[in-house]
């Protein structure tokens, strides 16, 4: 039996989009679940949209997402993908393959020759395709042409091509998702397989990439339809094996428009920064277009794998909802370890001082803090009272202007001075008394408790009361409330 072959070819013209980071994990995910591999291929064969740090971002995302490529040039021990720009000495040799089974020939019309076919099509409110006038042109004509100068294009013949391996001009291939799709042939058009500077063009170079690295299905948006049935032809021409071909439906924002920037972050270094955790986005990415079979949405990526299912992908766009995912990364967060969490949270909380506290004392700031939010990023802002000892009141003030707020407070440093603070039991207890005792004076137990959080962290909700009082510690709690007093 054959191996199954997959891979992702990213064009290094940006950073790593959400859209191809969904398309390279179903490609990992359909070889995991097949026993294949998985390889990734660098197509940057137009220079001027080729930048190195795009390349080095996608080398990032992919390996952050953990999806691991499972082969390469070996480079110190690590797989370097494989790259377009490195082999354009194999190119002109599949190209004369075809030139000398007659499935292609060479063009020399010029930039202005071609600009004036396409105009007269426009004329005559027909749908433009070569002329194919350069196909029949006799080794005179041709000497002629070079003498002024004229470099060749290679064009691949589309009539030929049909005429030696379909019945009739309609090309017709069962997609792995969306089942069936037809072309007709005769609206394709004699289309350029190697530029006159002798590049070869994207359709030419990825038939003749993925044929020598065995890829055996391919897997990609939808909007490489129409370039499928173009390659199909060179496959057949060429006298391989076709692949299998799947097209991915788009990602689209919740407005239905092209998810873009103005709907939030869209590349995966972005959802990193912003706090996203990575089994968290995975997870979801996993989910657009694809459902598991039990019908639970939280799943590592083995899970998934082991589950996943190419022909139950929706062949539809799918919406990408930021509630869905801010709510997935909030239900990892909540159930990761606490010294796993640590680390992830470090770089949010760089600016502060770590060391004020204790290793334990950090675990126990995240467990507290951690219930409500959604992104890592999050954690900056909610523990903030805990790392700065400027505490702003603008934003409590008519809280600690109430009538009895100096009262709760008075109060609340009278029993604090033989207070236990090295345990929250202690201070548990404590409030509860202070509750109560203001309770008989007509004062509900959440107002009090409003007024010491107030003049404590700057708020009126937050993590538990007493864990932050341990946290501070005696000095540092008393401090606040008498700053608040005054």
């Amino acid at each position: 039996m054959t191996e199954t072959r997959v891979r992702i070819a990213p064009s290094p013209s940006g950073n790593l989009h959400i859209g191809t980071a969904r398309t390279a994990l179903f490609n990992y995910l359909y070889a995991k679940k097949m026993g294949g591999k998985f390889v990734l291929r660098i197509e940057d064969t137009d220079a001027e949209r080729t930048e190195q740090q795009y390349i080095d971002n996608i080398f990032d995302s992919l390996k952050a997402l953990g999806l691991n490529w499972d082969e390469g040039p070996d480079v110190g021990g690590d797989y370097a993908p494989y790259t377009q720009s490195e082999r354009f000495d194999i190119y002109p040799e599949y190209a004369q393959k075809l030139l000398d089974a007659g499935f292609a020939y060479e063009c020399y019309c010029t930039p202005e020759e071609l600009e004036a076919e396409k105009q007269a099509s426009q004329a005559n409110k027909v749908a433009h395709v070569y002329s194919g006038k350069c196909e029949n042109l006799t080794e005179e004509e041709k000497a002629k042409l070079i003498a002024e100068g004229r470099k060749p294009a290679i064009r691949f013949s589309i009539k030929k091509a049909l005429k030696a391996f379909h019945e009739t001009s309609e090309i017709t291939f069962d997609d792995l998702v969306k089942g069936e799709l037809k072309q007709n042939g005769d609206l394709i058009g004699d289309f350029v397989i190697m530029k006159s500077n002798g590049t070869p063009t994207y359709n030419f170079a990825v038939v003749v990439d993925d044929l020598l690295m065995k890829i055996t299905d391919i897997i990609r948006g939808e909007d490489h339809i129409s370039n499928t049935f173009k390659q199909i032809l060179i496959y057949e021409a060429l006298g391989v094996e076709v692949p299998r071909f799947g097209h991915l439906g788009m990602i689209l924002a919740p407005d239905r428009s092209k998810l873009s920037k103005r709907h939030g972050a869209t590349a995966v270094s972005d959802f990193i920064k912003e706090g996203y955790l990575i089994e968290a986005l995975v997870n979801f990415v996993a989910l657009l277009g694809w459902a598991p079979s039990d019908g639970v949405e939280i799943k590592t990526v083995d899970e998934i794998a082991a589950d996943f299912r190419i022909a139950e992908v929706s062949s539809s766009n799918s919406i990408f909802e930021y509630d869905k995912l801010n709510w997935m990364n909030g239900q990892y967060i909540k159930k990761m370890p606490l010294e796993e969490l640590l680390e992830h949270a470090k770089p949010f909380l760089a600016e502060y001082n770590l060391e004020r506290y204790t290793h334990d004392e950090l675990l126990r700031i995240l467990e507290i803090t951690r219930e409500p939010i959604t992104l890592l990023s999050e954690l900056k802002y909610d523990t903030e009272y805990l790392f700065n000892d400027d505490i702003k009141l603008d934003e409590v003030s008519e809280v600690l202007s109430a009538e009895y707020a100096n009262d709760v407070l008075s109060r609340t440093l009278e029993i604090s001075e033989g207070l236990d603070f090295s345990s929250e039991e202690p201070l548990h207890e404590a409030f509860a008394n202070l509750r109560g005792e203001f309770k008989e004076k007509g004062i509900k137990p959440k107002e009090t408790m409003w007024v010491i959080r107030a003049a404590t962290t700057g708020r009126t909700r937050g993590a538990d009361m007493c864990a932050i009082i341990k946290l501070l510690g005696k000095d540092e709690f008393t401090r606040r409330i008498k700053a608040a007093m005054n």
